[in-house]
């Protein structure tokens, strides 16, 4: 009897272990996302096909469970704002997303490798845009391509850099 309590304690705390484990891997992992943090787009060194580029751009990326939660504040060529905002999961699961200046509703993120991102934004179950993210290996900028089409419907092929705040 006591080998038995003893096996399903061993049993428990394996289990225990195993979890919290796993927890702390995650963690980790988000603490060394090099996304994490505040990017303001250089405009001078990005191009916008067809453009009009913003005046300014800023993106503030947050951890979030198994993704991330970002909110995007454009100021655009008009000069009127716009926000865009959403949590989601490294999963290629849709998750809701608002402020879409594409119309996009959904969004769905995966993770390349540790410095590379996708996100493909959808209206319905039609893609919108897919940009792809690269921060650079110091972390000190990211680049950003966007392809995908406007509410014009117009062909999108954007690069955008981004430098850390």
């Amino acid at each position: 009897m006591h080998s038995r309590n003893y096996a399903w304690t061993i049993g428990v705390v394996l289990a225990v272990g195993v979890v919290l484990g796993i927890g702390v891997a995650d963690l980790s992992a988000q603490m060394n996302d090099p996304r994490i943090g505040t990017w303001k787009l250089n405009v001078a060194k990005s191009t916008y096909s067809p453009g009009p580029a913003p005046q300014s751009l800023m993106v503030k990326v947050e951890a979030a469970g198994q993704g991330e939660k970002t909110t995007t504040d454009f100021v655009n060529a008009d000069g009127t704002r716009t926000t865009t905002q959403y949590t989601a999961n490294f999963d290629g699961k849709d998750s809701p997303l608002s402020g879409s200046q594409f119309g996009a509703d959904m969004v769905s993120l995966k993770r390349i490798d540790a410095r590379t991102t996708e996100r493909t934004d959808k209206k319905g179950d039609k893609v919108v845009q897919v940009l792809a993210r690269v921060v650079s290996q110091d972390g000190k900028t990211m680049t950003v391509t966007t392809k995908g089409t406007n509410a014009q419907g117009q062909a999108v092929n954007n690069v955008g850099v981004f430098e850390k705040q």
